[in-house]
């Protein structure tokens, strides 16, 4: 079996098997939380940032602060997760470009 076979039958094989992703919605996300687990992005500016927050927020009741706070960190965690993805695409285009070269 020569290189060009190989890939079709391995191509043919993973087309008709369903990927067991766990609780992943798609390679990409499974990467992202593998990223996420090694490479925490809780660093000492984003401490900064939520501790001036915080401060912003002083006397502000509790159930206010959630109902400000819950989706900053939503927003905050879903841009990051899309700029992960998005560079994990350009790096695969750049990688086929470089191959049709």
């Amino acid at each position: 079996m020569n290189m060009e076979e190989y890939l079709r039958a391995l191509e043919t094989y993973v087309s008709s098997r369903k990927l067991n992703l766990g609780d992943g919605e798609s390679v990409l996300s499974l990467l992202y939380e593998a990223y996420g687990d090694i490479n925490p992005m809780y660093d000492d500016q984003i401490k900064a940032d939520f501790a001036e927050l915080y401060r912003t927020l002083n006397g502000t009741p509790l159930q206010e602060m959630d109902w400000i706070i819950n989706p900053v960190c939503a927003l905050c965690r879903d841009h990051e997760r899309n700029g992960f993805l998005h560079g994990v695409q350009l790096g695969a285009q750049v990688v086929q470009e470089i191959q049709s070269v």
